[in-house]
């Protein structure tokens, strides 16, 4: 049974604030709760589709670590951020890794229970639909912006978009961000040297503070200005 402060987290999440009350009532009673360890694999690329997830505590990676042991990070899922969708719309197996980052809370949706709940419900597909479709968006949105822009407006871009949970917060409630610059490197695909130099940059304004696998955003409106190149020169 879901506690009061892990309903008022999912109330803050923007896709479970608009399903209809059959939906929100089902997930409040259908899901269960998973305590993860630090690097506690959730699932791995090539498991069949189990379930629906969501991170109420701690962070989880979304990524791939290849044969040689080279690691491509996709997203850090933080509180409250859905994943795990993808699988249940096109029934494959999954296709990249989730393991948690730290310790972390995670809500589960048997895979049983939803699909069961589709089928009794298929008007609720719409709602699936647009979960796979925010993810898809910020997809093409990355890849345009690898194309057209600096990275110093690539990273000032995808740390507002990590702080607002990819689009899935109703509202801010802080503004910290828990990463590594490593882990920041892999997302933008580049050094972690150029992520360290430009974090710097960032930090000399005054619109970050960076400690370790910690970074706090000062001053948002000013990295917003940065990210969409209002009233900012390219460096």
């Amino acid at each position: 049974m879901l506690e009061l402060r892990d309903i008022k987290q999912l109330e803050n999440n923007v896709w479970f604030s608009e399903l209809p009350p059959i939906f929100q009532t089902f997930i409040l009673e259908k899901s269960q709760l998973l305590h993860a360890e630090k690097d506690q694999k959730i699932f791995l690329s090539g498991d069949i589709f189990n379930g629906l997830y969501a991170v109420l505590e701690g962070s989880v990676r979304l990524g791939y670590i290849d044969i040689q042991g080279k690691e491509a990070v996709a997203a850090i899922v933080e509180p409250i951020m859905w994943f795990g969708e993808i699988s249940l719309v096109d029934q494959q197996p999954r296709s990249h890794d989730a393991i948690a980052t730290r310790k972390s809370v995670i809500l589960h949706i048997h895979a049983q229970e939803m699909i069961q709940l589709l089928n009794d419900h298929p008007q609720f597909w719409f709602y699936i639909a647009k979960l796979t479709s925010q993810k898809l968006r910020f997809a093409f949105l990355e890849l345009i912006s690898i194309q057209t822009q600096t990275i110093y407006q690539r990273l000032a871009q995808r740390l507002l978009v990590i702080l607002g949970g990819y689009g899935n917060h109703l509202h801010i409630e802080n503004n910290i961000i828990h990463l590594s610059q490593e882990q920041l490197a892999q997302m933008l695909v580049c050094s972690r040297q150029t992520i360290n130099q430009e974090l710097q940059n960032l930090e000399k304004q005054g619109v970050i503070k960076v400690t370790f696998k910690r970074i706090e955003v000062l001053d948002n409106e000013r990295l917003q200005k940065i990210a969409y190149n209002l009233n900012e020169q390219n460096k």
